[in-house]
């Protein structure tokens, strides 16, 4: 399906995730051209990034490792306004001018709004987004218009209603959060596809967690094709819906982009056999023991050491999930980054006389400390 004049490869890459030098802060720009010529050597041209990524140097890094090694007409680059920046009309030109700059590139091929919910519906409409993201297009700084989003379905299907000058929308789409009723997945998708709008999806391996798996899920993948990797199932399902521009990829070094690439140079849409086995991989994996905690925060208001529970089973239960520690460690160090980490429990009791679930957060909280606080 042509989008935009242009059928573009189904792989994009995402400049989330770059290789860091020692220390994990500074992306490795050099490993990164590397990535780089391996991914437009093998057809490929399609790169995402934002102003907070990296901590703010995706941009540059893009810039350095792209902009200035290519000419302009081999890429295509896609940026995004940071609406929780935004404190009044004047920040739109102001940060746009950044971006640009940081980007080393006089337009962007797609430009978007950062992650709109419902909580920036009214942002927007107070600070002139909208209008903005319709002059930049009428400059010529930006070829095409669109927004990505995390946020209930019948948000998607407003916002959609009210502003047809979108031209394409960044999803959060995946086979195990298809049906998930906090993603909503197919029912975001279904909604672009009934307004013709574009899909990119973003979070196709869910942030590495359907590329590693407990050993006997992994198997019901093996046994069907032992030749392929499991990433490379989630990116199938991905590249096998109707109406995808591309599927972004975060991808971190270069045997991850190698492994990608051979997975879609080579693509063909998953048969019925193999959506059977991913149906199979997704009953096994819902059906991983978890914490019932239904983040109603009760356990919070009166922890003497801040700690925020549900956060930190948010992410252990990602861990019982898929037995990936390292994917999760992220959730964690955001979970506990205002407040108390597991192991700081003085176990006083308080959460487990509050919780309406009667869990055993005591003794949770140190299995999870076990785990996160060595």
């Amino acid at each position: 399906m042509s989008y935009y004049g242009e059928n573009f490869p189904k792989l994009g890459f995402g400049l989330m995730r770059m290789p860091t030098l020692p220390g994990g802060k500074d992306v490795d720009i050099e490993q990164v051209k590397k990535m780089v010529d391996i991914y437009m050597e093998n057809g490929y041209y399609y790169f995402d990034t934002a102003f907070m990524y990296h901590g703010g140097a995706s941009e540059t890094a893009f810039r350095e490792a792209v902009a200035r090694r290519y000419p302009r007409e081999k890429f295509h680059i896609t940026d995004k306004m940071p609406l929780w920046d935004i404190k009044g009309p004047e920040d739109y030109e102001r940060i746009f001018a950044q971006q640009l700059e940081k980007c080393g590139v006089e337009y962007f091929d797609l430009y978007f709004l950062h992650g709109i919910g419902t909580d920036r519906l009214k942002l927007l409409d107070e600070t002139g987004g909208w209008d903005f993201l319709k002059k930049v297009k009428e400059r010529g700084q930006v070829k095409h218009i669109g927004f990505s989003f995390h946020s209930p379905a019948d948000t998607l299907e407003k916002i959609l209603d009210a502003h047809p000058e979108v031209e394409v929308v960044q999803l959060q789409v995946n086979y195990y959060d298809w049906e998930s009723e906090s993603v909503q997945a197919r029912k975001c998708w279904e909604s672009a596809r009934r307004h013709g709008i574009g899909v990119i999806i973003m979070e196709p391996i869910r942030g590495g967690s359907l590329a590693s798996m407990a050993p006997d899920i992994e198997k019901l993948f093996l046994n069907k094709n032992p030749d392929v990797s499991v990433a490379s199932w989630a990116l199938r399902w991905c590249a096998s819906l109707e109406g995808i521009v591309t599927v972004l990829s975060g991808m971190s070094n270069i045997a991850q982009m190698e492994d990608n690439i051979k997975t879609m140079k080579s693509f063909k849409p998953l048969t019925d056999d193999e959506r059977a086995v991913i149906d199979d991989v997704i009953k096994a994996l819902k059906a991983q023991p978890t914490i019932d905690c239904t983040a109603c925060k009760y356990c919070v208001n009166d922890c003497p050491q801040h700690i925020n529970t549900p956060g930190i089973f948010s992410s252990f239960n990602e861990y019982k999930i898929f037995k990936n520690l390292n994917n999760t460690r992220f959730g964690y160090s955001m979970a506990t980054s205002k407040g108390g980490k597991a192991k700081d429990c003085i176990e006083c009791g308080s959460c487990e006389n509050h919780c309406p679930q009667n869990l055993p957060i005591i003794e949770l909280l140190k299995e999870a400390a076990e785990l996160y606080d060595k």
